[in-house]
C-alpha cells in the first residue's frame, strides 16, 4: 500500500531531498484571509499530515506555535532534524482524531495529505479544533505539467508527463484518488464562507538532477523500486540522458544562432503546481 511507504526511513530521507517547495503563493493567501477574520498575533496553527515539516517550517514566523501532525515517526524523526524554529513541535496522530481542544487552532493546514484522510471524518475534526473565523487550507498538485526551455519545451514537457505516466501505473488507484478526493473534501466541507481555487501556478527553476530527486520523491516511484529494483534504475537513468540530449540539442542551435562560446543553460523552468486551497 502507498501510505505504507511514508513509515520507511529511506524514503522518508528522499522525501526531504527532492520534493518541490510549498508555494508561498498559497501560504499568502491563506494568511491573508486570516488577516481579515483576525487580529494577529495567530496563536496556534497545525500542519496535518506535516511529513519532513516543510510546510510546517515555512509557517512557523507567523505564529506563536505549530503543531506538526503525522501518522509516521520516520517523517517526523526527519522533520525534527531539519528544524530550527523553536516554536514548532512535532507529534504522531491520526487526521481524523486531533489532539487538540476544540475551537483552540487558528489554521489547519494541509499539504499533499489530504487525500491519504477520510474526508467526513477530518472535516468534522476540523469543524471541532478550529476557532471562530479560523482557516482549513487544503492544497495539492493538480498533476498538470510544463517544462519551458527555449525552443525545446514542448519536447522536455512530453518526457516528463511519459515519466509520470510511467510512475502513476504502478498505482492508478492513488492517482485516481488524489484526483477525486479535493472536490469530496470540498463537497464535505460544512462551512458557507469557502473558496475552491484551481488557478494558481508555480514556477520553479530547476536542474535536471532536481527533477530527478523530485521524481524520486513520489511515493508511486518508490513503490515501482520496491517492486523491480533495476527497471526503476533504468528508468530515472533513461530520463536523465533524455533530458540531457534534448538539451544538448538545444544548446547547439543556440551557439550556431548566435555564440559559439555561450556555455550550456543548466536549468530548466517548471510550470508546476496548479494548487487547489479550501478556506472556511
Amino acid at each position: 500500500m502507498a501510505a505504507n511507504i511514508f513509515h520507511k526511513k529511506e524514503f522518508s530521507e528522499a522525501y526531504q531531498a527532492g520534493m518541490i517547495e510549498d508555494s508561498p503563493k498559497i501560504k499568502n493567501l491563506v494568511l491573508s484571509y486570516l488577516e481579515k477574520k483576525n487580529e494577529k498575533p495567530f496563536q496556534l496553527a497545525v500542519d496535518v499530515g506535516c511529513g519532513t515539516g516543510r510546510s510546517t517550517q515555512a509557517l512557523a514566523p507567523y505564529f506563536q506555535k505549530v503543531i506538526g501532525i503525522d501518522v509516521s515517526e520516520s517523517q517526523l524523526n526527519v522533520a525534527r532534524k531539519c528544524t530550527s524554529h523553536n516554536n514548532i513541535y512535532y507529534q504522531i496522530a491520526q487526521a481524523e482524531e486531533l489532539p487538540l481542544e476544540d475551537a483552540s487552532v487558528d489554521l489547519i493546514n494541509a499539504g499533499l495529505a489530504a487525500h491519504w484522510f477520510n474526508p467526513e471524518k477530518f472535516v468534522q475534526e476540523a469543524a471541532r479544533v478550529l476557532k471562530h473565523g479560523g482557516c482549513l487550507a487544503l492544497h495539492s498538485f493538480s498533476l498538470e505539467y510544463e517544462i519551458q526551455y527555449k525552443e525545446k519545451s514542448e519536447e522536455l514537457t512530453a518526457v516528463f508527463n511519459e515519466a509520470c505516466e510511467t510512475i502513476w501505473e504502478f498505482n492508478r488507484k492513488v492517482v485516481g484518488e488524489m484526483k477525486a478526493m479535493y472536490p469530496e473534501l470540498f463537497r464535505a466541507i460544512p462551512f458557507a464562507d469557502k473558496q475552491r481555487i484551481s488557478s494558481i501556478c508555480e514556477v520553479f527553476l530547476l536542474t535536471v538532477p532536481e527533477i530527478l530527486s523530485f521524481l524520486q520523491a513520489i511515493c508511486l516511484y518508490k513503490e515501482f523500486l520496491e517492486q523491480d529494483k533495476d527497471k526503476a534504475t533504468a528508468f530515472l537513468q533513461d530520463l536523465e540522458k533524455r533530458y540531457v540530449d534534448q538539451r544538448c540539442k538545444c544548446c547547439t542551435i543556440l551557439k550556431t544562432a548566435n555564440n559559439p562560446n555561450q556555455k550550456t543553460i543548466s536549468h530548466l523552468v517548471l510550470f508546476f503546481r496548479k494548487c487547489i486551497s479550501f478556506l472556511n
